[in-house]
């Protein structure tokens, strides 16, 4: 089997979070397989703490998530708005769909350019040009309002796809990591991978050693569906952050980006000379095999459908043998599928 062939069946996806799953649980309950190469065993993730070793360093992404969805109207259309990223020019890039009857939405064609919809708050949404020639999912729109941020606040909800049993109110997509951002930025979807930790499992990592450091990467909803590559997204590597990635590297340490939107950002601020440094602003890397990683040793991350880009940044840290391995162990051990699934953790095949 290769994760070109995987198949995943229905009941593998989650539904629900962990903590609503059964009594006594909380977000840490759930899965970890762990992939050295081509071996993989399987672990709780509230085990994660006696898998690293004082020095290892975990690079999390500090991002918040917003309530980005909102209802509107074209005409006497329903439409759903998906806020995917804040440009600088104060223009926001959206994703129009309808609503399904379900809670959930389905595609829509784009624009076209100059439509208007209306929101609440009589609020009006503009289409002005698709984000991307390589498709129309994506417009560039002026909003009436410069207070997107209350918009969402008041009349927004967390996106939601097809597999998710029904809504959740906003703070289970928070991650312990999240912080809020002074200009209202943030991320439309999850960065899902920190989802599993909490504050007492943090502790713990702390106490035996394990250092962090925290970076964002604000996530739109490009890739998510149609898998198309990411588009470019805003990231942030503080200068205490590159620091300490350095030192790990300079160390025993091993760094273990905690997602795929960690490995994008570190990897957008490292030089060829494999160093880190301080950097902020947009970026469009899109990490492959071909590519390679110049800094993250390990990741931690969910899993990922067959089709999604996500794959080949996998690869490129862990090598296609040992994913491909990792993707029929996950099938045959019953984990989990997407943001409230189980996790992955790759670490690197020989030992320090």
């Amino acid at each position: 089997m290769t994760t070109a062939t995987v198949r995943v069946p229905e009941e593998l996806h989650a539904r629900v979070p962990a903590e609503q799953r059964g009594p006594g649980l909380d977000r840490d309950g759930v899965r970890l397989l762990l992939s050295r190469g081509t071996e993989v065993s399987h672990h709780a993730f509230v085990a994660l703490p006696g898998l690293l070793t004082a020095g290892d360093l975990l690079v999390v992404n500090t991002s918040p998530t917003l309530a980005a969805a909102v209802d509107g109207r074209i005409g006497h259309a329903r439409v759903v708005v998906h806020f995917s990223t804040r440009g600088d020019d104060g223009r926001w890039a959206v994703e129009l769909r309808d609503p399904d009857g379900r809670g959930t939405t389905r595609a829509r064609a784009g624009g076209p350019a100059g439509a208007r919809v209306r929101l609440p708050g009589d609020v009006r949404l503009v289409l002005e040009e698709p984000l991307s020639e390589r498709g129309d999912r994506l417009w560039w729109a002026r909003v009436s309002s410069s207070a997107v941020a209350g918009l969402l606040r008041e009349h927004g909800r967390p996106i939601r796809y097809s597999y998710t049993e029904r809504d959740q109110p906003l703070s289970v997509y928070q991650t312990v990591f999240a912080l809020p951002s002074q200009d209202g930025a943030g991320s439309a979807e999850m960065p899902s991978a920190g989802r599993p930790f909490t504050a007492r499992l943090v502790a713990e990592l702390v106490s035996r050693g394990v250092q962090f450091a925290p970076i964002s990467l604000h996530t739109g909803v490009a890739s998510a569906e149609a898998h198309e590559p990411p588009y470019p997204e805003r990231f942030a590597v503080p200068d205490a952050s590159a620091r300490l990635i350095n030192a790990a590297r300079a160390g025993d340490g091993r760094v273990v980006a905690v997602g795929t939107t960690a490995v994008r950002a570190v990897e957008s601020a490292t030089g060829a000379d494999g160093v880190v440094r301080a950097r902020e602003g947009w970026t469009d890397l899109v990490v492959t095999p071909e590519r390679g990683v110049r800094v993250v040793d390990g990741l931690l991350t969910g899993l990922h459908e067959p089709e999604a880009s996500h794959l080949l940044m996998l690869e490129a840290v862990a090598g296609r043998a040992a994913i491909d391995r990792a993707y029929e162990a996950a099938i045959e051990g019953r984990y989990l599928w997407h943001e409230f699934g189980d996790v992955h953790l790759i670490l690197p095949e020989r030992p320090l």
